[in-house]
């Protein structure tokens, strides 16, 4: 048999290490890098993560359903295409600002921040930019929206239902490598390779080279010269046990009106909207909280060790993936049965959490590694959650339902990250006191409470909607 599923298995991984570097550049530059020149509050910068989050989820909505319309290979190149524009788009937004400002629409990196060095009005800078930046993080956000659909698809496509979450917490471990390199690459190439600016650039470029790979890699199962016989009959065995026991008629698309019909579809959406947001949230704000609370910056060498090192923990979410396959082949459970009771496992390790603020003051490196456990305990609930789509609903679907799930993620996460920069903001200007925690340090205590049930509370809300496996035929 041959094994060319996990050639497009690492071309998704590639993908989705490509698409989180993309989000990480911001994060990873704003405070060091970006506020000495837009003069940024945490709300600004809450703001423009907070839409970024919003428009990934109304995004998703769509991007679902357009990946079922377009296929998978067209609707890839589409998505990341557009995402990779929107990524260079970010440099560009000081010359923008500055021409805005002061008329000056030189190309000229160094020039803008010296045009802008020369304004008076905070204020304008602070709107002005922000306004820029947005934009350019719509562009990225509607781009991004359409990788996870695809690559959902895609596993749906070139493997069998059991194991699906193994190929999925493999790529979706590219979340985690891209975090990995992000604090690696682009502090470095800010600091050292022309600015802010060019780890925006140098970073989205990268999305045009994996475009040129797809276009000859990916092809149907079915007509890939690189799939044998045997191999296509083991992809396809769940459609053949189908046929032979039900003898379905051909697979229709799903329209938003019956995908709403279906309990599975809100027991998906919920369980991506309280958990979506906990990830986003140690994304976007992990290098700003290390900031913040231990004064240890991402440019630093002990700011860039401190995140390779929570990150490098999350790549323990590959045992997300093959927790299932155990339960099914050596337990003889379903798929979702197994997938359902491994995300509960994955559900009690962000309850660490709570300990990652009270135990700070010991070592910054207490609540980096707490952080670290729950994200991978969250990309390890994540390769599984998305997999009970394919459990649960046709391939003609997966794309849809898994847009719609998306959307509900999306729009957690802009609770989330909206709540969390008027929340730090009030706590340093008022110093604000919870909990025996003081200012800024109460502020992040309690967002890591919230993240720490979310996954509970999602796990029953699933659990109780669709308590065993019921799959849908369209």
């Amino acid at each position: 048999m041959s094994n060319y599923r996990w050639t497009i298995c690492a071309m998704l991984f590639f993908a989705t290490t490509i698409n989180y570097l993309d989000r990480q550049v911001l994060s990873l530059t704003w405070k060091d890098f970006i506020v000495p020149e837009f003069h940024w509050t945490n709300n600004d910068y809450g703001n423009i993560t907070a839409v970024f989050s919003i428009v990934y989820a109304v995004s998703m909505l769509f991007a679902g359903k357009f990946i079922d319309w377009m296929d998978t290979k067209k609707g890839f190149l589409w998505a990341i295409g557009i995402w990779s524009i929107g990524a260079c788009m970010h440099a560009y937004c000081g010359i923008a600002t500055s021409g805005v400002i002061t008329g000056d629409w030189s190309l000229s990196f160094h020039g803008a921040k010296e045009n802008l060095a020369k304004v008076g009005d905070v204020s304008l800078i602070v709107s002005t930019s922000v306004s820029f930046f947005i934009l350019s993080r719509i562009v990225l956000a509607i781009g991004e929206a359409g990788n996870f659909p695809a690559a959902i698809k895609a596993t749906a496509e070139f493997f069998p239902k059991k194991d699906r979450g193994l190929a999925t917490s493999i790529f979706n471990a590219g979340a985690t490598i891209g975090a990995l390199a992000a604090p690696i690459t682009i502090p470095y190439i800010a600091a050292n390779w022309g600015g802010w600016e060019m780890s925006f650039i140098i970073i989205g470029a990268v999305g045009f080279l994996w475009m040129g790979l797809w276009i000859f890699v990916y092809h149907k199962p079915e007509k890939h010269p690189k799939v044998n016989k045997a191999e296509l009959t083991y992809i396809q065995q769940d459609d053949i046990q189908t046929q032979e026991l039900e003898k379905p008629a051909k697979a229709k698309p799903i329209s938003y009106g019956q995908a709403f019909k279906y309990k599975q579809t809100w027991a998906f959406a919920f369980g991506k909207f309280m958990t979506d947001g906990v990830w986003w949230f140690f994304l976007f704000w992990a290098p700003a909280y290390l900031s913040s609370v231990y004064g240890i910056k991402s440019s630093d060498t002990e700011g860039q060790l401190a995140l390779f090192v929570l990150y490098l923990i999350t790549l323990l979410s590959i045992i997300g993936g093959w927790l299932p396959t155990y339960f099914v082949d050596k337990k003889g459970m379903n798929p979702y049965a197994g997938r359902m009771k491994a995300m509960l496992i994955f559900a009690f390790f962000p309850l660490l959490a709570l300990f990652a603020q009270p135990l700070g003051h010991i070592s910054f490196w207490i609540p980096t590694i707490i952080i670290g456990i729950a994200g991978a305990a969250h990309q390890s609930w994540s390769a599984n959650i998305f997999s009970t789509v394919g459990d649960m609903f046709p391939k003609s679907a997966i794309a849809t339902i898994t847009g719609i799930g998306g959307m509900a993620g999306g729009i957690g996460s802009f609770l989330i990250n909206k709540g969390s920069g008027v929340l730090f903001d009030h706590a340093e200007t008022t110093n604000m006191s919870f909990m025996g925690f003081k200012g800024i340090e109460a502020g992040y205590f309690i967002i890591f409470s919230i993240c720490a049930v979310a996954y509970l509370i999602g796990w029953l809300v699933m659990k109780s909607l669709v308590p065993k496996y019921e799959p849908i035929t369209l």
